[in-house]
């Protein structure tokens, strides 16, 4: 019998990036294609759900989570040329591989958009975020961002307290988030569980 899909998976995605140079909206998928599954980025800190994004006002999954994580502060950001003041400069700062010292928490309710980790080998993971999926990186990870080639993305933002979006561009080792992120996440054993190759 085929184990019921993860719903997540309809709105979030992972795969391993190729290396070329070529437009960074594009999926850039392996060939042959090797994706991540969401317990794999789960054991690199980065945590996953599927809520309702058409009724985030009323979600009680949503306001739990908020609870739960002390989710206190919530704006709104639309990523396209239209809506963001200097556009071009700011999507080539987002794709500047950066950490933070607080969790980035993400809910796309429009669009979508590639968030780009580091596994323990310092591969390049990508996360494809559609409506419907939030994602939280972990204090202290490496990751970047950019549009696909929709170029549009409208996202919540939640933070614990007062926000702070300040980007810390690699190399930024020193800083007491990284060395958690690292001992808490990079140092584990990574678990034996085979990557799923594509149908």
């Amino acid at each position: 019998m085929v184990a019921p899909q993860d719903p997540r998976e309809e709105v979030i995605q992972a795969w391993y990036m190729d290396d070329s140079d070529e437009d960074q909206r594009l999926p850039h998928h392996k060939d042959p294609k090797e994706f991540v599954s969401l317990d794999q980025l789960s054991e690199l800190g980065v945590l996953s759900w599927r809520l309702d994004a058409d009724n985030y006002e009323t979600d009680e999954e949503l306001k739990k989570i908020r609870e739960d994580r002390g989710y206190s502060y919530m704006d709104f950001c639309e990523v396209c040329p239209e809506k963001l003041p200097n556009y071009e400069e700011k999507i080539k700062n987002f794709f500047e591989e950066h950490l933070h010292t607080d969790e980035e928490i993400r809910y796309c309710v429009a669009g979508s958009g590639y968030f780009d980790v580091r596994d323990r080998n310092e591969k390049w993971i990508r996360i494809w975020v559609k409506k419907g999926g939030m994602i939280v990186l972990p204090a202290g990870c490496y990751h970047r961002f950019t549009l696909d080639t929709d170029n549009y993305i409208k996202a919540m933002r939640l933070f614990v307290g007062d926000p702070v979006w300040t980007p810390f561009n690699r190399p930024h080792d020193h800083l007491p988030a990284r060395k958690g992120y690292v001992q808490n996440f990079l140092q584990k054993e990574a678990g034996d569980s085979p990557i799923d190759a594509a149908a």
